[in-house]
């Protein structure tokens, strides 16, 4: 009976990735059968993560927070939890041996949500890396399946696909960002004055990460290529998007793909894999 436990956990997992985001969930189900239930587990627990944060402010956020950490950490110790999304992060975790200090980088990240307000280069930094690097690397664990090598290998293009990725959220969620919780990520920008030289900035450090990382994406193996590969093609589509954009116009709604615009990137990606072009 314990494998239905598994399974309804793992089910929660899914669910939540799918409500929360139809992009991720849509380039998890391109994947291999064999990857999409770890890859959901992960980004269930990422995503409860950043709810607290984010969202629950009629509440204790500091408190569900560190609730939720230690929830965490026994999950992963005792092999079980009664948190359907704990629970099943917590078997991908075991399985795939992921290392702790990547779980330790993204909870501090979601701590410096709870306050901090500005950064400077190095806060910066440490943040991408504990908000979005390290969930790339998570995820790389169960790509490369105990293949430490690989894994080396490929560890700084995951990286830099994770800042891209949160790099271009930043901007696409800057309204929200800036007027709803007061947040500034972009170190030395005024967002009051916020220019072109700013903006310009800002994109070629992304278009480098974007970059690095399509380089590492054409040595994944097959089994998490082309999931991936269509996730990095909708945010280099957004980032376009964005580019285009005047700065103030940022600050004034958040930038979207439309569903037709997602369903041109999945074919034109599945006529690239099909011509062997990824």
């Amino acid at each position: 009976m314990m494998n239905l436990f598994h399974e309804v956990s793992q089910d929660c997992s899914r669910i939540a990735t799918e409500k929360y985001s139809t992009s991720f969930s849509s380039a998890i189900k391109l994947l291999h059968k064999d990857l999409r239930v770890p890859i959901f587990n992960v980004y269930g627990f990422v995503r409860f993560a950043d709810e607290i944060v984010d969202t629950f402010h009629q509440h204790d956020k500091s408190l569900l927070l560190d609730e939720f950490k230690k929830a965490t950490y026994e999950a992963i110790d005792r092999g079980v939890s009664l948190n359907p999304i704990l629970h099943s992060f917590q078997l991908t975790v075991n399985q795939y041996g992921i290392d702790r200090q990547l779980i330790d980088a993204f909870l501090y990240s979601m701590e410096l949500d709870l306050e901090k307000r500005n950064y400077d280069r190095a806060g910066y930094e440490q943040y991408i890396y504990g908000s979005a690097e390290v969930v790339g690397l998570m995820c790389l664990y169960i790509f490369c399946d105990g293949n430490k090598d690989l894994y080396e290998d490929l560890k700084p293009y995951a990286r830099s696909l994770g800042a891209a990725f949160q790099k271009v959220n930043f901007l696409r969620d800057l309204k929200a960002d800036v007027e709803g919780l007061d947040r500034m990520y972009f170190p030395g920008c005024d967002f009051s004055n916020f220019t072109e030289r700013d903006k310009s900035a800002i994109e070629t450090d992304i278009q480098r990460d974007f970059d690095h990382a399509y380089e590492g994406i054409l040595k994944l193996p097959v089994k998490a290529r082309f999931g991936v590969y269509v996730a990095y093609k909708y945010y280099v589509s957004l980032f376009r998007k964005i580019k285009k954009m005047h700065p103030h116009r940022i600050l004034e709604n958040r930038i979207r793909i439309p569903d037709y615009g997602k369903m041109m990137i999945l074919a034109k990606a599945g006529i690239r894999a099909q011509l062997n072009l990824l």
